[in-house]
């Protein structure tokens, strides 16, 4: 037996293969109609508190949405329902987030702030995604992040992982007073993006525990702010590979649908050997997300 066109990742320590499941006949969707005016206000709410505790968020939004229903009961249903989509939603993101950050490599952990003498908050944030864009598709780089506000005067920043193959202006070392932690602190600034937006600091990673740290502090920002995870276009989640019977160490996960792969694993491209699992062979194969 062998997994044809098996989904591929990476969980930071093994190779998992999601084979392609027995097709089966499809269901009929029901469409239901969505409130929209519950719903607009729940996430309003939600969005509002998102630094209350769980049991005060939960309370605000019964309290604010209970002029929708005829009774508390209602009210108290509603809110657990969408509670509990908003949990699954944010297991997703991470899930997405993992899976893509483990497939790529990365050298640089990145912050970025503006400068008020040359832009404001708006342009900030639309000139910098543009100028993310146009690197990616002109120099190759790639890049996984979020945008966030510091928790005392509101600023907003951007931190990601990026892959740069081709470095732009220059880096430069710079040392000065970080209010945050009360000591001196040193910041590797690119000349390119401090002469068109301000602040910023490149700092470079050399280990996969980097990755890591990084990942997890992207994963803290995303749960904190609610914020999206912002992908350079193209960044997969997996690579698709025809597993042969012997690369399968045991079946894993939810109904066993899912297969645990040796680390030396052959991968292959509609039947043909591509090479042993590795960064080189992994470019070579279809992706997908």
């Amino acid at each position: 037996m062998h997994y044809p066109k098996t989904k591929v990742y990476f969980d930071g320590s093994h190779y998992i293969g999601i084979p392609q499941p027995i097709k089966k006949l499809k269901k009929k969707k029901i469409v239901k109609k969505v409130d929209d005016d519950k719903k607009q206000e729940f996430e309003k709410v939600y969005k509002e508190n998102l630094s209350k505790t769980k049991k005060e968020k939960k309370e605000i939004l019964e309290n604010e949405l209970s002029k929708h229903f005829e009774n508390k009961k209602q009210a108290k249903e509603y809110v657990e329902r969408n509670l509990e989509r908003k949990k699954r939603n944010s297991i997703v993101r991470r899930t997405r987030l993992a899976r893509k950050v483990n497939l790529q490599e990365w050298n640089y952990f990145c912050t970025f702030t503006y400068d008020d003498s040359k832009l404001n908050e708006e342009d900030f944030r639309k000139k910098l995604s543009n100028c993310f864009k146009k690197l990616s598709y002109r120099k190759k780089w790639k890049y996984v992040g979020v945008w966030e506000r510091s928790p005392v005067n509101k600023r907003l920043h951007f931190h990601g992982l990026f892959y740069i193959p081709t470095m732009i202006g220059e880096l430069i070392e710079i040392k000065d007073y970080s209010t945050k932690k009360h000591q001196m602190q040193v910041a590797h600034q690119n000349t390119y993006f401090r002469d068109r937006f301000g602040r910023n600091d490149f700092k470079s990673i050399e280990s996969k525990e980097h990755v890591n740290e990084s990942k997890n502090y992207l994963m803290k920002y995303i749960e904190k702010t609610n914020e999206k995870i912002v992908y350079s276009k193209g960044l997969p989640t997996y690579f698709v590979s025809d597993i042969l019977e012997e690369d399968v160490i045991c079946t894993i996960g939810q109904e066993d649908r899912k297969i645990l792969l040796f680390d030396n694993f052959t991968c292959l491209d509609e039947g043909l050997v591509v090479g042993k699992v590795s960064k080189e062979t992994i470019e070579q194969m279809p992706k997908c997300n």
